[in-house]
């Protein structure tokens, strides 16, 4: 049931937030009610939600933008691709065709084998025979998928000129001196992690922030935050602590790989394992570990996670600006030279 005060705050922000009337928006000074003589205005209202549950709003501020930046897309998408088509004479659809067919390539029996061999624990039992079409489909819509996106990509060079002026939600994440890091503290860009070091999307997001690492240079930092999701994971928690403590030793980001290397073996003797082949001082990573030593740092990072709308991992703030998952390279680089170039 929806208490009266997310009632009152649905209402007053519908034209803001949620944006489904076409209702003007509302600017923080705008009074929302009045009471008696009392004015109550929408930055009141704002207040009173994140001071009552911070992470509802976060979500909602979230998606809103992401619908709106979806639908952005798909319509730069659609204008770049009517220009281009025009000027070789045909309709956007022929263009469109015509162009994914030199781009996607044709799917192999060995491909759609590969698929089924990775992915055999969710076919049900069914041989590859059976599986064949399905899988033949899919892959032929993903070759198909990743070809538009890649012409999209090169019109936006070569097209018609695209500036996208819709400012994205920020979130302000508090950082720590003791915070992991990698890169001048001082850098342009700030891309602050919330990951689980069991979690397997934050194993495949590493190369992705390495390759960003080396691509931008110091003109990018990385910090880490612990969002252990014990649900799921738990042994994420433990290490989580394990982390600061080889960070004690400047151990942190060499630990921190060797156990995304080894997300099989997390169990507090494996974490001790771990450290012991890497020249960290045992004895005192040990106690460390077994006294619980940063176990209030870890539940600090999941309580500072949840108060940003953060439910999954990784979530990854760039420059205050949400990514969510384990994105590919190419959505966290338009991300950074968005940034950069507003520097």
């Amino acid at each position: 049931m929806i208490t009266f005060m997310k009632r009152a705050v649905f209402l007053a922000l519908a034209g803001t937030l949620l944006a489904c009337s076409s209702a003007p928006a509302q600017s923080p000074s705008d009074v929302a009610a009045r009471v008696g003589g009392r004015a109550v205005t929408v930055k009141e209202l704002d207040e009173r939600w994140r001071a009552s549950d911070a992470a509802d709003q976060a979500e909602t501020i979230q998606k809103l933008y992401d619908g709106r930046r979806a639908a952005l897309e798909a319509i730069v998408a659609d204008a770049l691709l009517a220009e281009a088509a025009k000027s070789r004479g045909l309709s956007p659809e022929a263009y469109l065709e015509a162009e994914i067919s030199k781009r996607a390539k044709p799917v192999s029996d060995t491909d759609v084998a590969m698929f089924y061999q990775a992915n055999v624990s969710q076919m049900q039992g069914q041989p590859l025979s059976a599986m064949a079409p399905a899988i033949t489909r899919y892959l032929t819509q993903q070759q198909e998928d990743e070809a538009r996106l890649a012409l999209i990509n090169e019109l936006r060079k070569t097209g018609p000129t695209v500036r996208v002026l819709m400012e994205a939600p920020r979130f302000e994440v508090a950082l720590a001196d003791t915070d992991p890091s990698l890169g001048n503290a001082k850098a342009p860009v700030t891309l602050i992690e919330f990951s689980d070091f069991q979690c397997p999307f934050c194993l495949r997001v590493a190369p992705t922030l390495k390759k960003i690492r080396q691509t931008y240079g110091d003109r990018v930092r990385i910090v880490w935050k612990d969002f252990p999701l014990t649900q799921i994971h738990p042994q994420a928690f433990k290490a989580g602590e394990a982390g600061h403590c080889a960070a004690e030793q400047g151990k942190f980001w060499e630990y921190h790989d060797q156990l995304f290397g080894n997300q099989q073996a997390l169990t507090p003797d494996d974490l001790k394992t771990h450290a012991a082949t890497m020249g960290i001082d045992t004895q005192r990573f040990n106690s460390c570990l077994d006294t619980s030593k940063h176990a209030e740092r870890v539940r600090e990072g999941v309580a500072q996670g949840t108060r940003l709308g953060v439910n999954s991992t990784p979530t990854i703030f760039v420059n205050g600006r949400r990514v969510s998952g384990a994105q590919p390279y190419e959505v966290f680089a338009a991300v950074i030279e968005e940034e950069l170039s507003k520097k």
